[in-house]
């Protein structure tokens, strides 16, 4: 059996985390997971409370004497897989240390886990464990949304600290704009509106503006993905732990990989709803003509070894029990300029982005351009040309009989317009959005907002 503690757990967990691994991998194995430990990391409630009333000491961390550092507790352990009940319970026990529920707040906002975060917040845990910042940590793994809940939660103790509570101004949650240093525009406040919840949704959300070969960079990429996360969970009715985000470095073809063919297949259920997102660059493979994605590792000229083929990433997403899958893509694929690029040598090329699977399957397309356009930044507004209107259109712009209910369908016939007519006029190009997929479920309609009853 090969081991994946050795001598120092704990530091064997963070080198864990920072490589984008789970923390908790080695409760795979019975000798070091403790039944308590396992009844929290897979959100059993009741095995949870039958072992504490049996006695299992709440605050057991590794179940031998010889322990020479210390592991996470239970509590821990279900902060980070963010099973919500379980924290609660074992809270109202009075499980951990102080030392214990500051880390399980790190865990828990480090692994995207907003609700677990709001209830530690909730019973008055804020500090953070020794030599960690639990803000810079979520910021770096791309969960805005914990970093607002953190941020707004520690002005709010700050206020009562301070001798005169006024003068410590609670700063205004920043928007990604801001953190890009672009001026705010109309779209990156999502809308504040009652909307239908939708538990058995997921969502992949890529943007990549920065890359680490020397490429041209994606302006904006970033910016489009934080702020189509924002509208996945404000109006669209996504769970803000349902939803994955991949920035930059944290977009390697690995991690892409990692999430579209192993976190989605784990999570997705029957008559569930999928939503793919990507803004960076794409590229064509000039030897098959296949369309392929550029992670955060790419290289154009290798493009088949470093890229990620759109005919993979339909295959793997048509494997999903789904009943519905949705991909956004706001960039280019001929090598042409815009959001594309192209190794050196090579000449632009007409591609497709169909494939014969989406004729009859259950993904549709929802593309920026058509196979030999060059899709366009909106610089003035700080966003891809598409997304820009695609996020107008959710605000309300798209829902043209006015039922409060959009569906893509709907969204589609406002985008397109407004992208062709704004790359005419303000770019003198030829953009066309594309919109691929099954007649038969376009017809019938995909929702993308609904209103709550």
């Amino acid at each position: 059996m090969k081991p994946r503690i050795g001598i120092v757990p704990g530091l064997v967990l963070l080198a864990g985390l920072s490589a984008g691994c789970s923390a908790f991998d080695f409760l795979d194995y019975p000798l070091f997971a403790p039944p308590l430990w396992k009844a929290a990391e897979q959100g059993d409630l009741q095995a949870v409370r039958a072992l504490v009333d049996q006695g299992v000491p709440i605050n057991d961390q590794y179940g031998y004497a010889n322990a020479i550092a210390k592991p996470p507790t239970a509590l821990g352990i279900a902060a980070y897989y963010g099973h919500v009940e379980v924290v609660r319970f074992l809270l109202d026990r009075d499980a951990g240390t102080e030392r214990d529920r500051h880390n399980a707040l790190f865990w828990s906002a480090t692994n995207g886990q907003a609700p677990v975060v709001q209830l530690l917040l909730d019973r008055g845990i804020l500090c953070c464990p020794e030599g960690y910042d639990i803000i810079q940590n979520a910021r770096r793994h791309g969960h805005l949304r914990i970093v607002r809940m953190l941020e707004q939660a520690q002005a709010q103790q700050l206020a009562t600290m301070a001798p005169p509570p006024a003068a410590v101004p609670v700063p205004v949650p920043v928007p990604p704009a801001a953190a890009a240093g672009v001026s705010a525009n109309d779209v990156d406040t999502p809308p504040a509106r009652r909307v239908k919840p939708k538990p058995n949704a997921y969502a992949v959300v890529i943007g990549i503006e920065q890359y680490r070969q020397n490429l041209p960079k994606a302006d904006f990429a970033a910016r489009d993905a934080q702020t189509t996360r924002d509208y996945l969970t404000k109006v669209m009715g996504y769970q803000d732990e349902n939803v994955a985000i991949l920035l930059n470095d944290r977009a390697t073809k690995g991690d892409v990989e990692k999430y579209i063919e192993h976190w989605l297949p784990n999570r997705v259920e029957k008559t569930g709803t999928v939503f793919v997102y990507f803004s960076g660059h794409g590229a064509p493979n000039a030897k098959t003509g296949d369309a392929y994605l550029v992670p955060y590792d790419g290289d154009p000229a290798f493009v088949e070894a470093t890229g990620y083929s759109l005919k993979r990433l339909y295959d793997h997403l048509g494997k999903l029990p789904a009943k519905e899958v949705v991909v956004m893509l706001d960039s280019c694929f001929s090598g042409a300029g815009g959001r594309s690029v192209i190794g050196k040598g090579m000449r632009p090329m007409v591609l497709t982005m169909e494939n014969q699977f989406l004729a009859g399957g259950k993904t549709v397309v929802l593309a920026a351009s058509s196979g030999a356009q060059v899709s366009s930044t909106y610089d003035q507004k700080g966003h891809g040309l598409l997304t820009y209107y695609f996020l107008k259109g959710l605000q309300g712009e798209a829902d043209t009989n006015k039922d409060g209910m959009i569906d893509l369908a709907e969204l589609f016939g406002y985008v397109k317009p407004q992208v062709e007519r704004t790359a005419r006029r303000d770019f003198n190009n030829d953009q066309q959005p594309q919109l691929f997929g099954n007649p038969e479920l376009l017809t019938k309609g995909i929702r993308l907002v609904e209103r709550a009853p």
